[in-house]
């Protein structure tokens, strides 16, 4: 499988109070074309701020420092001015975050969110209702027509996460970046996401990044899983060779706190504590 996205050597570091703090160190890793890879580690693994970095969604220089490349097809992202980047944005990645209803604006009906998406990266479009209704249909909201004039608060948690990601789709994405997108839904709802995102990754031929701090959700998902411990990789290879022989013990740790029925634990596993 060929790679279109190459990461090498990023570090991210923060101003705080007048010193560098560095939260993502030397990391490596890729994703193929229609490729499914998962970011897994606790909070602040620096698995989130590694997403944003990949378009330059951090803040500037002297707040944010970025060292290292990112590659995409061949291409490194990072030597690019700030209105070249924004190119990238959107139409080459799109972000679906874990909190839909601070993403999504309160006094603006979702048809009309959703709209300006469309109009902004399908300028071909000629009836922009149209367009969304359809949008809507297809991450399985139903009555899309009735849908387009409702309000973020008239929607469950779930269905307002499927617009997100029919937000995210608009832009025609490569690479869709999901970061923690079932947190704080229910498990039923977040098997739903889960599927509906492999589904939509076949159909726009698309890659998938996804961050999450569960590896319960990556099993049968993701086709490569990258594992952080304080901004460093640990471990990455093929799912199912980490989540059936996990070599390092922070990922054992990690994998060891998956609920399983009848698997009574006293006490969970205490995850790595080293650097």
């Amino acid at each position: 499988m060929s790679h279109f996205l190459e990461v090498k050597d990023l570090s991210i570091a923060f101003q705080n109070h007048g010193e560098l703090k560095e939260v993502v160190k030397g990391i490596n890793f890729h994703i193929g074309n229609q490729e499914t890879v998962a970011i897994v580690g606790e909070s602040g693994s620096g698995k989130s701020v590694t997403a944003l970095a990949l378009s330059r969604l951090l803040p500037s220089a002297p707040t944010c420092q970025l060292k290292g490349s990112v590659f995409y097809d061949g291409k490194d992202l990072n030597t690019l001015s700030p209105r070249e980047i924004r190119a990238y944005r959107g139409h080459h990645f799109a972000y679906v975050f874990q909190e839909p209803s601070t993403s999504l604006h309160p006094q603006i009906s979702i048809g009309e969110q959703l709209r300006e998406a469309v109009k902004i990266h399908q300028p071909e479009v000629k009836d922009y209702k149209k367009a969304v209704v359809e949008a809507l249909d297809e991450v399985g909201i139903r009555e899309p027509d009735k849908r387009y004039h409702a309000y973020p608060f008239e929607l469950s948690g779930g269905m307002q996460q499927r617009v997100m990601i029919a937000m995210g789709l608009a832009c025609q994405p490569r690479l869709l970046i999901a970061d923690e997108p079932t947190t704080a839904l229910d498990v039923t709802i977040q098997k739903q996401i889960l599927e509906l995102i492999a589904e939509l990754k076949v159909t726009h031929q698309m890659a998938v990044l996804l961050i999450t701090h569960n590896f319960g959700i990556v099993d049968g998902f993701a086709d490569r899983i990258v594992v952080m411990h304080r901004g460093k990789i640990v471990e990455q290879g093929e799912s199912d060779s980490i989540l059936k022989n996990p070599k390092e013990d922070y990922t054992k740790g990690l994998i060891s706190c998956i609920p399983r029925l009848g698997d009574r634990k006293h006490r969970l596993k205490t995850l790595a504590t080293s650097t």
